[in-house]
């Protein structure tokens, strides 16, 4: 008797997933609801855990393929005709057999401890199994065999690595992850179905400075969370969409759609590639809540953890690439999006104040939008708003 286990249901918008690498090796025993593969899709990564408890009989769909929604990826066979039990020494312990071999007798095991002894330095552990802690409850987190490496004999290490030739041109080759794929799609989709358009300003943030130096640290007791930048430039933009409305729609077809509620998208980048995961109702939020929902979208992106709801939608997105130095640059839009706010570095520079000539903390800022729905002097009224509304913050507290 054998169980299936498939691809399952992730989205509305996701028909298949990519495997990106099997836990569980064939013939290795496996219990209920332990993560035996991990998935991506073009939006998130996500485990596949096992149906039921037993041993992974045959992989269908191997890493690097792909597999549609429903499909059968592997399938988990009864050992013995009844359910695997999981030996806990056993799996800390390495193994040199085959899984499915057939378990020595305790004369051959006796037998087999001084070869055991007499191989250790030669042969390296493999096993490919090791104990860990998964969402405050026990589970066993598994190595792929390709990641065990040999650990290399004093010999070897005493030896110098050979040089390359001088003329030596290597190239290596490898697969698009879904994530990237979908990326340079959207890209694509962006420069090919809008008329993008860019213009710049810079903002003194002086009195942002101020503000997180006066109240920063009582910000954070309070609250629990620090105040950063990217919650003032959120509730800015809020303020410029209900200006401008324009920039909070859409197009669809030869219809405008206008929407009365602020669904912000913010950039974040991970190892995988950029993903936007949207901040609902932000108008309803408090610069506490912003801050929050942000570092969280930050911590479980970079685990790869966040939800196909949290990367869906989204009226307006709000990019940073000052936290990596980025001085300027012209943002693309996020389709169907309308606009897009780019953050940079703050940079002291010289300024001219009252017929003086001051070192200030100054920004530039980018908004890229589509020229179909939005002419040039609404672009350059919206930008300069947000600028106004963070060059003094006390304007968000007053409405003006």
């Amino acid at each position: 008797m054998s169980t299936d286990i498939k691809v399952p249901e992730i989205g509305e918008s996701v028909s298949e997933a990519t495997i990106s690498r099997w836990l569980i090796a064939e013939g290795e025993q496996v219990e209920r609801d332990e993560t035996i593969a991990e998935i991506e899709t073009d939006k998130v990564s996500l485990e596949i855990p096992s149906p039921a408890s037993g041993v992974l009989g045959e992989i269908v769909v191997h890493e690097g393929e792909t597999a549609k929604v429903g499909d059968v990826i592997a399938r988990l066979s009864e050992a013995n005709g009844s359910p695997a039990k999981f030996d806990e020494e056993e799996a800390a312990s390495p193994r040199r057999e085959h899984p499915s071999s057939a378990k020595p007798s305790k004369q051959e095991s006796a037998g087999q401890q001084e070869v055991e002894k007499r191989d250790k330095r030669t042969e390296p552990e493999t096993s490919p199994r090791e104990m860990g802690e998964r969402d405050g409850r026990s589970s066993r987190v598994r190595k792929s065999r390709g990641e065990l490496k040999r650990e290399p004999e004093p010999q070897e290490a005493a030896q110098p690595a050979q040089p390359s030739p001088p003329d030596a041109r290597g190239e290596r080759r490898e697969r698009m992850s879904p994530i990237r794929r979908r990326i340079a799609e959207r890209l694509i989709e962006a420069s090919q179905t809008s008329a993008m358009l860019t213009t710049f300003n810079e903002l003194d943030m002086t009195a942002v400075a101020n503000l997180r130096t006066s109240w920063g640290d009582q910000f954070e007791q309070v609250h629990g969370v620090r105040l950063g930048f990217m919650s003032l430039f959120v509730r800015a933009s809020i303020e410029a969409l209900r200006e401008f409305p324009r920039f909070n729609a859409m197009i669809d077809g030869e219809d405008i759609v206008y929407r009365d509620y602020f669904d912000i998208a913010i950039a974040i980048s991970t190892e995988a590639g950029l993903v936007t995961p949207v901040l609902r109702n932000v108008e309803q939020l408090s610069l506490a809540d912003i801050e929050r929902h942000i570092a969280d979208f930050a911590t479980r992106a970079r685990g790869r953890e966040l939800t196909i709801d949290e990367l869906t939608g989204g009226t307006f997105t709000i990019t940073n690439g000052g936290v990596f130095g980025s001085l300027l640059s012209t943002p693309i839009l996020n389709p169907p999006q309308t606009g897009i706010l780019g953050m940079h570095a703050i940079q002291n520079r010289p300024v001219a104040s009252d017929g003086q000539v001051i070192i200030r903390p100054m920004m530039y800022v980018a908004l890229t939008y589509d020229h179909r729905l939005v002419d040039g002097r609404e672009a350059v009224l919206f930008l300069k708003r947000v600028c106004d509304v963070v060059q003094e913050p006390s304007r968000m507290l007053l409405g003006l």
